[in-house]
């Protein structure tokens, strides 16, 4: 498995990261997750449709929190040719119980708790503490990653506006 340091920290603290990293043109690959009720969900399941995944260390924290709910309420205005994907490594029923209680229901919200199959694939798995790296990735109608951001702290936000620029790009290109 590729480890590689150097590229993320935690209020300073510098953190490993395992898997694969992707580039903007590189094909987007598949991952297996798992929805609130732990069926396994491919990523595949979209092929065809635009998505935008969003990657969060833990929703109940502050900015994974925000990050979710931004997402969320930019989802509607996407279109129904595009998918908002939420991903991260927390177990089902987390997420399930914070979906609930902060109304999220325009996304689509994963867990890659059971084997960071996501994480390997994407490159987000993060060593030290088993959850992935905030992260944002679009893919576009013919599976190729057209944006990507690899958040270098996990105390920051993700770069929103570029990313819905990109989402937007894609779903108008036909």
């Amino acid at each position: 498995m590729v480890e590689r340091t150097g590229l993320l920290t935690h209020k300073g603290r510098d953190l490993t990261l395992l898997g694969e990293p992707r580039q903007v043109g590189d094909r987007a690959p598949n991952a297996i997750l798992r929805a609130a009720d732990q069926s396994e969900v491919e990523l595949e399941k979209w092929a065809g449709k635009v998505r935008l995944i969003s990657v969060v260390p833990a929703l109940d924290t502050y900015i994974c929190d925000l990050q979710t709910k931004r997402f969320n309420e930019e989802a509607a205005a996407l279109g129904h040719d595009v998918v908002v994907i939420t991903i991260s490594a927390e177990h089902p029923y987390n997420q399930r119980r914070w979906c609930g209680e902060t109304k999220v229901d325009k996304i689509e919200v994963l867990s890659d708790h059971f084997d960071m199959s996501f994480g390997n694939a994407y490159g987000t798995w993060i060593k030290e503490y088993r959850l992935d790296q905030r992260a944002v990735f679009v893919v576009d109608r013919e599976n190729r990653l057209t944006y990507l951001e690899y958040v270098p702290e996990i105390a920051q936000h993700p770069d929103y506006d570029a990313a819905l620029a990109a989402v937007r790009l894609a779903a108008q290109k036909i």
